[in-house]
């Protein structure tokens, strides 16, 4: 039971491993449409296709008598509000397997929805629907974040519904290990906003926003960067933040309840009456912790957030742009942002969902701090030096994000040019 301060430090602590041993873990979520009618696809639908899916080996998850999602080894694809699906990939050794389990994932993916007659849209945004168009499904705890979640964000609903990240997971070795890349991580965040925004076009219309998912995420319940995350932080000043802070929802056998007036701390005081006053358990610390919607946050682990869902061109290059910096040449990376004022930090943030590169942070623009630390990412692969069959090293996946640093221009100016010549929405699906 989770009933003192220090049992959660320790579920912290648990975390550390010794660098030979940090793994990788990478998300990725997708939108599906139906190619008859442009129009997301409903909870039958996503139970045809999971049941295709099926033949490739993936097991069923039920929530009661509902499938909810799939299972095959170490991975899972969940089923998110909108019914967009989300890969939750194995902890892996380096970029080479965990780009091979995407691509594998993806293969499976298109043999089925091809033979279903669904489109996969791989964007930060929904770039065709409108809210009120976009059906749900049954599991639980989406009826209570509906009702709950708009009530500390004003567009918590279109993150829920409408929005696709691309997330990564990355281990640390000690406390002071993990105060440096969490500080880095938050840090960057204006400058990974602006390098993988894609998320351009809301509704089949240009939305002058580069990465309208951010705009969202920060206006979200929830969600956000506190200033507190680029203070000198250890195990002890997260814990006091996580129990301090509002709980989603409990839940309770197969139960959900609102939690949105308690704290965790009430939680761990045994003052919830619905649950009969019993204290949390370690699941319901990892409940809690994962429905904190910040732009980074820790569980045994460090999770990244900050970057829109992408195509296969560029969905290698995320994880491997941070894991250059962050397994590769943390020193360096950590010595250049140390210096940085956080609320200028913080003004770059709210500016780079609009006005992308062009964003000033500390008496620069965000294209050259994205050049500054591919360079950083680049260096830190080749030391790192991890070959393939073929024996390149993990540095090949940054080839995406040179071309957006050579050209000048993201994946969100490349859909505002295309789409906007012939708002064909053809443009807007995976090929």
């Amino acid at each position: 039971m989770i009933i003192s301060k220090e049992k959660i430090i320790e579920y912290f602590k648990s975390g550390i491993k010794e660098k030979e041993n940090f793994k990788i873990g990478i998300e990725h979520e997708k939108f599906l449409f139906n190619s008859k009618n442009n129009k997301r696809i409903d909870y039958s639908k996503v139970k045809e296709m999971f049941s295709a899916l099926n033949e490739f080996g993936w097991s069923s998850i039920k929530e009661g008598e509902n499938i909810v999602g799939l299972n095959k080894g170490g991975k899972n694809i969940t089923l998110e509000p909108g019914n967009q699906i989300e890969l939750s990939g194995e902890k892996l050794n380096n970029i080479h397997e965990a780009c091979s389990e995407s691509y594998d994932y993806l293969f499976e993916l298109k043999q089925v929805t091809k033979k279903l007659n669904i489109n996969i849209v791989s964007t930060g945004f929904d770039p065709i629907s409108k809210l009120d168009e976009i059906p749900n499904n049954p599991k639980q705890r989406y009826k209570l974040m509906t009702k709950d979640m708009p009530l500390g964000g004003e567009l918590s609903l279109d993150m829920m519904y409408r929005t696709c990240g691309t997330q990564l997971n990355i281990d640390y070795s000690s406390e002071e290990d993990f105060f440096k890349k969490f500080k880095v991580v938050n840090s960057i965040v204006p400058i990974s906003i602006a390098l993988f925004a894609n998320s351009s076009i809301v509704e089949k219309k240009n939305s002058n926003y580069l990465s309208y998912r951010s705009k969202v995420w920060q206006n979200t319940s929830r969600g956000g960067l506190p200033k507190l995350f680029f203070e000198n932080l250890n195990f002890e000043k997260y814990t006091d933040y996580i129990i301090n802070f509002p709980i989603l929802f409990i839940q309770d056998k197969q139960n959900y309840f609102s939690g949105n007036k308690y704290t965790f701390k009430d939680f761990m005081d045994g003052k919830i009456n619905e649950i009969k006053n019993r204290p949390p358990t370690e699941n319901d610390l990892s409940l809690h912790l994962s429905t904190i919607f910040t732009e980074n946050r820790l569980k045994k682990y460090i999770e990244l957030r900050s970057m829109d869902t992408c195509g296969w061109d560029c969905l290698c290059a995320g994880p491997a742009f941070y894991i250059g910096m962050l397994y590769g040449n943390l020193e360096e990376v950590f010595n250049l942002i140390s210096s940085w004022d956080k609320d200028k930090i913080i003004n770059a943030y709210l500016d780079a969902p609009k006005k992308g590169f062009n964003t000033q942070l500390m008496g620069k623009d965000l294209f050259y701090w994205a050049s500054t630390l591919l360079e950083i990412s680049k260096k830190g692969l080749n030391s790192r030096d991890i070959l393939n069959k073929s024996g390149k090293n993990e540095s090949l996946f940054l080839n995406h994000l040179q071309k957006v640093i050579d050209n000048r221009t993201t994946n969100a100016d490349h859909m505002i040019s295309k789409f906007s010549k012939n708002e064909d929405l053809n443009d807007l699906y995976d090929k």
